[in-house]
């Protein structure tokens, strides 16, 4: 198994190099192994403290919540944070700092935060169990092959290179899954497959999304949100 997953990865990584290369990067963020020193160093106490005022909208739990339709006006689904990889949560608020990525209420929460503050409430959250699995996926066939084997035709590799055999993300700044709200995770990567969102190093993630149909993204966030 180990030798299989090397080849996909090189495979991968062959893939998006060249491509990449070009494209340049959509973040200031350059994981030298100072930064990745500074963001394992966040002081997890403080970041408890700081996510406080982060319950009301990602859940008590860093749970996030689903998306709700109140009235007349449509509550959009916020995502879960507890167990995301620390890397791409202080990647993500450094983003969102620096008008990188775009939200209406995460750009001004992000720019009143340090450095600092990023890196302690990142360590925080990737500290929490990843939020409970929802839902099934006993009939999400296709999702299932696309995480297990991606789709050669396309040259798409497999989710699991990149995300994990669990879902639980990779230590440099890939993000968790498992357990993710499903309706944020279609508009995440609705807005990769659109370009709205370009934060991506590389295009990683447009590249790959450009390639899937809608129907394809839903049925892998519904995979996901119910990955066990």
């Amino acid at each position: 198994m180990g030798i299989l997953i090397m080849k996909r990865m090189l495979f991968l990584l062959a893939l998006l190099a060249p491509i990449g290369a070009q494209a340049g990067a959509a973040s200031d963020i350059a994981w030298t192994p100072e930064q990745l020193k500074f963001v394992k160093n966040g002081n997890i106490n403080k970041g408890k403290e700081l996510a406080q005022t982060c319950g009301s909208c990602h859940g008590d739990t860093g749970q996030g919540m689903k998306e709700e339709q109140n009235e007349d006006v449509l509550i959009p689904a916020i995502p879960a944070l507890a167990g995301q990889v620390a890397n791409y949560t202080y990647k993500q608020l450094r983003d969102y700092a620096k008008d990188q990525r775009s939200h209406a209420s995460m750009t001004g929460i992000a720019k009143g935060l340090s450095e600092q503050d990023a890196a302690d409430l990142a360590v925080w959250f990737s500290s929490l169990p990843l939020p409970k699995s929802s839902g099934s996926n006993s009939n999400l066939a296709k999702a299932e092959k696309m995480v297990a084997e991606g789709d050669g035709k396309r040259i798409l590799p497999p989710c699991f290179v990149c995300h994990g055999a669990n879902g639980q993300g990779e230590k440099m700044d890939i993000p968790a899954l498992a357990g993710q709200q499903a309706d944020y995770f279609a508009k995440a990567l609705l807005a990769y497959k659109s370009g709205e969102r370009h934060n991506d190093i590389y295009s990683r993630m447009r590249l790959i999304a450009q390639q899937l149909s809608e129907a394809e993204i839903k049925e892998l966030a519904q995979y996901y949100q119910a990955f066990k």
